[in-house]
């Protein structure tokens, strides 16, 4: 979510290879990609809705494309960015599914992160108060927040089986804290996946949804 601390920045650079490309899909002021360009060397570009963060992506020096992404990705090549990249914004849009797919197309892995609605503090509010959960981590009102399709860390690792869509690493963090394997889908306040593209072949060790990748836990 754009209203609240944005998932760890040093958590997302260190999952990005050296002097590789990236699509920051959503990219804001241009901040992830700049501390990319600077610690990583990443030919980086970035795409936003908003008329404002393209003035500061500029500002930056970004590579920056004004563009709706549920309209998708079809001005980019298949494979053609090692990286793709969609911070706090999975929940924001109106098509997730076409979205990741076109995600899983265009990039070699993709970086995907979101907060995690099956915390279990939202849990508590929904069942005892009988209301949607507000908190830190879910500041907004039912009425005024940016989220359209709320998801939990299972919702996204069954729709990934879904879709045949291989999850090669998680992240699962508590207010910048990592979680242990077992508490993940009741304890993390939000989650990271990196997802194996479309185009190349499967990394070595890759592990697939399908065959069991999630683990039981909350």
């Amino acid at each position: 979510m754009r209203t609240r601390d944005h998932f760890s920045y040093d958590e997302i650079v260190a999952l990005v290879r050296p002097r590789s490309s990236v699509l920051d899909l959503g990219c804001g002021n241009g901040e992830l990609l700049q501390r990319l360009a600077r610690e990583r060397q990443v030919h980086g570009r970035g795409v936003d809705k908003q008329e404002q963060m393209i003035v500061q992506c500029i500002g930056r020096g970004i590579s920056v494309y004004q563009g709706d992404l549920d309209e998708g990705l079809k001005d980019y090549a298949t494979g053609s960015y090692d990286y793709v990249i969609l911070n706090q914004t999975l929940q924001m849009v109106h098509h997730p599914v076409m979205l990741l797919q076109e995600m899983v197309r265009v990039g070699r892995e993709v970086i995907v992160n979101f907060p995690n609605f099956g915390y279990i503090v939202n849990r508590f509010q929904l069942m005892m108060l009988g209301r949607m959960p507000v908190n830190r981590n879910l500041p907004n009102q039912w009425y005024d927040t940016p989220n359209i399709h709320f998801c939990t860390r299972k919702d996204f690792v069954v729709l990934c089986r879904e879709l045949g869509i291989t999850i090669l690493q998680e992240i699962a963090l508590r207010r910048g804290r990592h979680v242990p394997i077992a508490l993940r889908n009741s304890l993390a306040t939000e989650v990271c996946f990196v997802l194996q593209g479309t185009a190349p072949e499967k990394a070595e060790g890759a592990v697939s949804v399908s065959n069991g990748a999630d683990r039981p836990g909350g």
